[in-house]
């Protein structure tokens, strides 16, 4: 089946992508300290500051979801509660993200955001199960009050 190796393939993009945006955010940071340069009255430092923090912050959130898929490819259970919510809010934030690169960064940036939004919701639904009917009877054949199981009386036609 198709759903363990999406698992897999979405961890290790999310793995790849918290490096990644840690790095970059990091980099930035340095960057900003040494120019030595005021934004609006900004304090650079804490600017440099910030973008590292942020960096890290958004990579540790990128990697708990990488976890989430990882224990995901794992198990071959779908992700359940927290897990769910995380990649949830993963695929939601790529794809606000997909739509600030459009513009700013161009679209290859644009079409990696869409290819990881697009593995995420894959991953989801793939596990994604119907709902079981509220007055759907175990297997057995007993109803959960201990009566057998009758059919519904047929059709009549007047």
């Amino acid at each position: 089946m198709i759903r363990r190796p999406v698992a897999w393939v979405v961890a290790v993009v999310l793995f790849a992508e918290a490096f990644g945006v840690a790095a970059l955010n990091w980099f930035l940071g340095v960057v900003v300290d040494r120019q030595d340069m005021s934004l609006a009255g900004l304090d650079p430092h804490m600017m440099s500051v910030s973008s590292k923090i942020g960096g890290i912050a958004f990579g540790l959130y990128f990697a708990l979801c990488g976890l989430v898929a990882l224990l995901v490819a794992l198990r071959d259970r779908p992700p359940a509660g927290f897990g769910r919510v995380l990649l949830i809010s993963a695929a939601v934030v790529h794809a606000l993200l997909g739509a600030f690169t459009w513009g700013l960064v161009g679209w290859p940036a644009f079409l990696f955001m869409v290819l990881v939004l697009a593995l995420i919701v894959l991953l989801l639904m793939t596990y994604d199960r119907p709902a079981e009917p509220a007055d759907a009877t175990p297997a057995g054949g007993k109803s959960g009050d201990g009566s057998p199981v009758t059919s519904p009386p047929a059709p009549t036609t007047p």
